[in-house]
């Protein structure tokens, strides 16, 4: 029986020794499922992450772009309240007792340039102003000169005009990055 007993003993360890390798073998497969997972868990969350973070920069330019048109669209709008208002006050400056000054000196700016000047055309609320202040030549009245002074060369063909909205829209150009700008503040 000792035989039997030894084979039996022998058989018991080589199935001890069989689990024990097989348990360690499952252990190593379940450790490095559970690393490919962990690995694959992480990929995502750094994919996602990377997405998230994406996202959040694609929201935060398309929030910049449509701040920056709101702000192009009030700065558009705030000048043109701007020259509305001045265009106002260039046609309210027409009636202030100052304006005699400007008058005479548009028209003088203007014949300095036309030299053979032949008339001067001046708005008709303007004119007997205009009047007072050209002896030399007649005074015409012209419905479409605001503020200001045309001064036909002789001949007709040839003149200057000489107002306060067309030298207002000379520097429209170089006033609206100071005006925006105020607007801004």
């Amino acid at each position: 029986m000792a035989l039997d007993k030894l084979l039996e003993n022998e058989a018991q360890s080589e199935i001890q020794r069989i689990r024990a390798e097989a348990q360690g073998r499952a252990q190593q497969i379940l450790a490095d499922a559970q690393e490919r997972a962990q690995a694959m868990i992480e990929s995502r969350q750094r994919a996602l992450e990377t997405q998230r973070q994406a996202g959040i920069v694609r929201a935060r330019s398309a929030a910049d772009l449509e701040l920056n048109a709101a702000r192009l669209t009030a700065s558009e709008s705030g000048m043109t309240q701007v020259y509305a208002l001045v265009d106002q006050h260039l046609d309210q400056i027409t009636q202030a007792p100052e304006y005699r000054d400007i008058l005479a000196r548009l028209i003088y700016q203007a014949r300095e340039v036309v030299t053979d000047a032949e008339s001067v055309e001046v708005n008709p609320a303007e004119a007997q102003l205009a009047r007072e202040l050209v002896h030399d030549i007649p005074v015409r009245e012209n419905p479409g000169i605001r503020g200001g002074v045309r001064v036909v060369a002789r001949g007709g063909k040839s003149g200057i005009t000489n107002t306060l909205g067309g030298r207002l829209e000379r520097v429209k150009g170089e006033l609206a990055p100071q005006i925006s700008r105020i607007l801004a503040e």
